[in-house]
C-alpha cells in the first residue's frame, strides 16, 4: 500500500496546474476508529499498511473498512389453507472504521492537504458501502412482505431462506463491484479532490 506516496506525487501535478413498506427495516450506523503515526509520506504509507483493519476476502489490511451485520426474524400465518408471511424484521448493523492520524496538526501543509483528501475519500467510501448494505436490506424487506403464500409452511420458509440468500449474493456482488469502480477510479478521483481543495486555499 503506497497510498500517500502516490498522492504526494500526484500533489506535485496539481500544484502545477491549479497555481492559476410493511414495518420498516431497522438500520444502525457506528464509527470506529484506529491511530496512525508517522510524519512522511512514506511512514503513513506504511503505519495505514500495518494497522488498518484486515479484510477477510483479501487477507490485507486497507485503509478503512464497513463491517455489515445482518439479521432479523420472519414469522409465518395460516392464510385459509395455505401458508404465508406474517411478519418479516430486517435488521441491519453497519460499523465503518476510518483512520485518525495523530500527527495531524504538526504536518507539513503539503502532507496535510494529502491527508485530508484521502482521509476524506476514505470516509464518503465506507459510507457508500453502508448506504449500498441500507437499500438491499431494505429491498429484502419489502420482498419478504410481498411472497405469495404456499402450500405449507416449510414451503414457505423453504422459500424465504433462497429469497433471502439471493438478496445477500446480490448484495455482495454489488459491494465487489462498487470497490472494483474506485479501485480503477483512483488516481484520477484523487487529482480532482486534490485540485479542488488546492483551488479552495488558494482563493
Amino acid at each position: 500500500m503506497k497510498t500517500i506516496a502516490r498522492l504526494m506525487a500526484l500533489a506535485a501535478v496539481v500544484c502545477l496546474s491549479v497555481q492559476p413498506a410493511g414495518a420498516e427495516t431497522i438500520t444502525s450506523k457506528t464509527f470506529a476508529y484506529f491511530s496512525v503515526g508517522g510524519r512522511t509520506a512514506a511512514e503513513l504509507d506504511e503505519e495505514l499498511s500495518k494497522r488498518g483493519p484486515m479484510m477477510k476476502h483479501s487477507g490485507s489490511r486497507h485503509p478503512g473498512a464497513t463491517k455489515i451485520k445482518w439479521g432479523g426474524s420472519v414469522t409465518y400465518v395460516r392464510r385459509g389453507d395455505r401458508c404465508a408471511v406474517g411478519e418479516a424484521k430486517v435488521t441491519l448493523s453497519t460499523q465503518i472504521i476510518l483512520p485518525r492520524w495523530k500527527n495531524r496538526k504538526r504536518a507539513t501543509a503539503s502532507l496535510a492537504l494529502i491527508w485530508d483528501t484521502l482521509a476524506s475519500d476514505i470516509k464518503r467510501h465506507e459510507e457508500r458501502h453502508a448506504e449500498i448494505a441500507r437499500t438491499h436490506a431494505r429491498t429484502l424487506q419489502r420482498t419478504l412482505k410481498t411472497l405469495r403464500p404456499e402450500a405449507d409452511c416449510e414451503r414457505m420458509q423453504a422459500r424465504v431462506d433462497r429469497v433471502t440468500a439471493d438478496a445477500v449474493s446480490k448484495h455482495d456482488a454489488d459491494q465487489a463491484r462498487f470497490d472494483r469502480v474506485e479501485s480503477k477510479n483512483f488516481n484520477d478521483r484523487m487529482m480532482r479532490l486534490l485540485t479542488h481543495r488546492l483551488k479552495s486555499r488558494l482563493q
